[in-house]
């Protein structure tokens, strides 16, 4: 019993990220009107994640019909399977599955196919860059559902891929209808029957290991602190190949496989990212960082790539030179996180690996006289995100350290000479 209450601790801390308290993707469903068999139903999924997207090849939403309903059409969308379809003469359903598994229409189908918000591949940008581009929408007709609000059954068990596994759908809750206004913004009018799902990420469920590493340097210490050792796991060690490869060559070699299964350029961390931080310039009242996120995998480009970062001078940004930059503050009183993203057409697109696989910007910061200190690794950040997952960051005790903190023993030994000498002087 312990172990079970213990495990369901773990499990709901995991889905729980401080940075993005109230982060979820929500499924709403609006039955718009009523058919002779069921109803029409506009589904909106909004992404109301701060800094977690949902990149190529999109997202695969689920659930398990409460009775014995089938698609008759969706419009925005298409489910993957159409099922048992026997039964039925003349007109076929979409769809017959007790379980559906749907997916968004890719750019550029037909004008008829389409629906407002649909048909981007799946792709979901996050609410903190861009929440136009947060929201995907579909319209389905369900046949054999009931035909008043006190007949419809919600369905159950949901389930959302985005593109992998990570995230968690509570049950479908009965909801007040939406409320819609006209395009002259005139007249109100609303859902027929409206239920809500929640989403909600865990990196935990994700994956086993991290998918990032942070490494660091800085102007008064030569010694760069790299990435730990098989930082992501070392599974794919045997698969890796060297920059040098005449692999690379081979046409064909950056094709995605649909099991997302990376093909990593052979590293000590073994991290398909690496994001470095450089302490670059110490000002009199400012100082200035250089960050870098290198792609090491051969398959993947990241669009509408993200990267967050925590570190308590991130209150007072003065310029960001290369990366568009946005403070995320999920309590007020806490000003120490932010979100760093490309330029739309400019640097939004990180490559895959290989020389032009590289975003990089200079962060220009002014100094709290309080708080600024070179000393014992304060200048690096304290967590680090991209893409939503939290990179591993190396060991505090190997940060790069202030020349003159380097070796407090031999200036404590120097020191004691000087005195022993003294002390002979004075006596001889």
């Amino acid at each position: 019993m312990r172990f079970l209450i213990a495990a369901l601790f773990l499990c709901c801390a995991a889905a729980y990220d401080p940075l993005d308290p109230n982060g979820n993707i929500t499924i709403k469903w609006d039955i718009m009107s009523w058919t002779p068999d069921g109803y029409v139903a506009v589904v909106t999924m909004s992404n109301f994640q701060m800094y977690r997207h949902i990149m190529s090849p999109g997202w695969t939403m689920g659930w398990t019909w409460a009775k014995k309903e089938v698609i008759w059409t969706m419009v925005g969308a298409q489910t993957t399977e159409q099922g048992d379809c026997s039964k039925f003469k003349g007109n076929i359903p979409h769809c017959c599955k007790k379980n559906p598994t749907v997916v968004d229409l890719l750019p550029g189908v037909p004008y008829n196919q389409q629906f407002s918000n649909c048909c981007k591949g799946g792709v979901l940008s996050s609410w903190g860059q861009d929440p136009q581009a947060a929201v995907s929408a579909f319209q389905v007709s369900v046949g054999q559902a009931g035909t008043s609000n006190k007949t419809v059954k919600v369905p159950k068990n949901f389930t959302l891929l985005g593109p992998g596994p990570g995230y968690t759908c509570g049950p479908a809750k009965v909801v007040p209808p939406t409320n819609f206004l006209t395009t002259d913004r005139r007249r109100k009018t609303q859902a027929l029957m409206t239920w809500n799902v929640t989403c909600t990420y865990s990196q935990f469920l994700a994956r086993k290991h991290p998918s990032c590493c942070v490494s660091f340097s800085s102007f008064y210490n030569e010694t760069i602190t790299s990435c730990p050792t098989c930082a992501c796991g070392c599974e794919n060690k045997k698969k890796c190949v060297k920059s040098d490869s005449k692999l690379l060559s081979m046409v064909g070699i950056n094709t995605p496989r649909k099991d997302n299964t990376p093909l990593l350029q052979c590293t000590h961390h073994m991290c398909p990212v690496r994001v470095h931080w450089h302490v670059k310039v110490n000002y009199k009242d400012y100082w200035r960082v250089k960050v870098a996120i290198t792609n090491f995998n051969y398959r993947i480009n990241y669009t509408q790539w993200t990267l967050v970062v925590q570190h308590p001078n991130l209150n007072n940004v003065t310029q960001v030179f290369s990366f568009d930059y946005k403070p995320l503050v999920p309590y007020e009183s806490i000003n120490d996180t932010g979100m760093f993203y490309g330029m739309k057409f400019y640097n939004d697109l990180l490559m895959e690996a290989g020389p032009s696989g590289n975003v990089q910007s200079e962060v220009l910061m002014q100094k709290d006289e309080n708080t600024f200190t070179l000393k014992q690794g304060w200048a690096f950040p304290r967590k680090v995100y991209f893409n939503g997952e939290e990179c591993m960051l190396p060991p505090p005790d190997t940060y790069p350290f202030l020349p003159n903190s380097a070796h407090p023993s031999r200036v404590s030994i120097s020191t004691l000479f000087c005195f022993v000498l003294m002390f002979f002087v004075v006596m001889w």
